[in-house]
């Protein structure tokens, strides 16, 4: 899992920085901006007194170095926030329920880290008190981690998973609301390994089809002595 300090590395050493908008990124410079702003925060500089400029100097790059890569500071808020948080998840693409569980985890994986980590604690609160990094952060987030989830309901759909007569969006809230609320609303709640698991077989196992079985793993049966 990666810390806000430390992003994603991803593969290849990095490339010669573009001149220009499009043209390959420095994964080395883009490391240092992330890292600039990671301690300016740590430092206790509010999410409103992070300007570019004082990014920039603070990374020990230019402005426009900054500009080339993200067309604002909420752009660039949004990315560290992303590298902070657990990767979105791989699907197993086994069935709807273990690709509900999955996408679910992850939510319950960025709730424990949240708890634990004081920075993240402070940077998702002072994200959600400014408009435009959290309008920023549902368009690129958010809502497409949601239209997944919709996807995987209409493919349980199609594969017999899922009641055709089901409200898709109200279906989602009903899934993830739960975590939200241990996670966003009530933090004192425990968020245990397989949790993920329960609340999806919990709404799943009254949604699902007459004379589809039972959507649960099955037990795990013991050893004959």
């Amino acid at each position: 899992m990666s810390s806000l300090a430390d992003p994603p590395a991803t593969g290849g050493p990095p490339k010669p920085e573009g001149a220009a908008r499009g043209r390959p990124r420095s994964e080395g410079v883009e490391r240092a901006v992330v890292e600039g702003v990671v301690k300016l925060l740590e430092e206790g500089v509010p999410l409103a007194e992070l300007s570019i400029e004082r990014i920039a100097r603070t990374a020990g790059v230019g402005k426009a170095t900054i500009y080339r890569r993200w067309s604002g500071k909420e752009e660039l808020f949004v990315d560290v926030v992303r590298s902070a948080e657990p990767p979105d998840p791989v699907l197993p693409g086994t069935s709807m329920r273990d690709d509900l569980v999955a996408s679910l985890e992850q939510l319950r994986e960025r709730g424990v880290l949240t708890r634990t980590s004081a920075l993240l604690h402070n940077v998702h609160a002072q994200m959600k008190s400014s408009p435009k990094v959290w309008a920023a952060y549902h368009a690129s987030v958010v809502e497409p981690r949601r239209r997944l989830q919709i996807e995987i309901l209409r493919r349980g759909q199609r594969d017999g998973e899922l009641r055709t007569d089901i409200d898709l969006e109200l279906m989602i809230d009903m899934v993830i609301g739960p975590m939200l609320l241990r996670t966003v609303m009530r933090p004192d709640a425990d968020l245990p390994d397989g949790l993920a698991e329960r609340i999806v077989d919990s709404v799943l196992e009254g949604l699902r089809p007459p004379d589809a079985p039972s959507v649960s793993s099955p037990p795990v049966s013991s050893p004959s002595p």
